[in-house]
């Protein structure tokens, strides 16, 4: 069976009308994917996400249903509805996009800091490993916050730069000094664990036809509500409107701004890992804030 049958059959089953492709064409959508806006010969219309190399990162499209499911049940931010998936695909329901209202920003804070309020939850991590762009993100659930990031986030990214390099580089070894301080910039901060995004930035937000904000791509867990604004820093495209917005309904604690660059730390420590050493200078400086 072809690709295309293997999704027109997951299209039916899922909402139980026959599914035959009439039409498509190619749209943005995430960069290590091929995405597609296709029509069906009784006008529906979906986006599809595929990847010609699925195979080399098992559950990629079923991590991301999950977690897509998850942030549409919230009811507090648009994020395109996930109708169905495979190993090879994801379809997703398509929206009409369109420009960004005048009070967008302020929208995208609001609804963020309803999408915290409304997820808290017991323990850090997520059902499943899911992926950050194509590096795989552990997600053990854990009690504590602090031992959380340590292990599975910049422990873990460090680790993976360990893989590439020597243990005496220079980065390596002001990492372990950092790990070694989590506990003193992190321990002040005692907050629930909420479902995150986890990796907003401006190319996974938009606007809908009524200019509204939609978010998309996730890599979602649940953790500590400052770590979404360290990828959401790290390229800009939110900015204060944002924050304040998000603020005047959860107001950070004391301390933040240090606390949101530690965790911009590990975004750019993904992209040292994926993309090579054009972000070791910028890793080295975020780390050298703290130690």
């Amino acid at each position: 069976m072809s690709l295309q049958a293997r999704i027109e059959t997951a299209i039916t089953e899922a909402t139980g009308k026959p599914a035959r492709f009439v039409g498509s064409h190619s749209t943005p959508g995430g960069c290590i994917n091929d995405s597609r806006i296709v029509t069906l010969k009784d006008g529906r219309r979906f986006f599809i996400k595929t990847h010609s190399d699925a195979k080399s990162y098992p559950g990629i499209f079923a991590c991301e249903f999950e977690a897509l499911a998850l942030l549409t049940e919230t009811g507090a931010v648009r994020v395109p509805r996930p109708v169905a998936c495979g190993d090879e695909f994801i379809v997703l329901e398509a929206y009409a996009a369109g420009s960004k209202g005048a009070g967008w920003h302020e929208q995208c804070g609001r609804q963020l800091a309803q999408l915290h309020q409304r997820t808290q939850a017991s323990r850090f991590g997520f059902a499943r490993d899911n992926y950050l762009g194509t590096t795989q993100q552990p997600n053990h659930w854990s009690d504590s916050w602090i031992d959380f990031w340590r292990d599975q986030r910049l422990g873990w990214q460090l680790q993976l730069f360990a893989e590439k390099t020597g243990a005496d580089d220079p980065l390596l070894q002001l990492g372990d000094r950092l790990l070694a301080r989590l506990g003193e910039i992190l321990g002040g901060v005692d907050e629930p664990p909420v479902l995150l995004h986890g990796d907003l930035w401006a190319g996974n937000a938009a606007a809908d036809e009524h200019g509204e904000p939609v978010i998309y791509d996730p890599a979602s867990y649940y953790g500590q509500r400052e770590a979404e604004f360290g990828m959401m820093r790290l390229f800009g495209g939110f900015g204060p409107r944002c924050e304040a917005a998000y603020q005047d309904l959860w107001p950070f604690q004391d301390g933040f701004d240090e606390r949101i660059s530690l965790y911009r730390l590990y975004h750019e420590l993904n992209h040292l890992n994926l993309f090579g050493r054009s972000y070791y200078e910028s890793c080295i400086a975020t780390m050298k804030l703290f130690v």
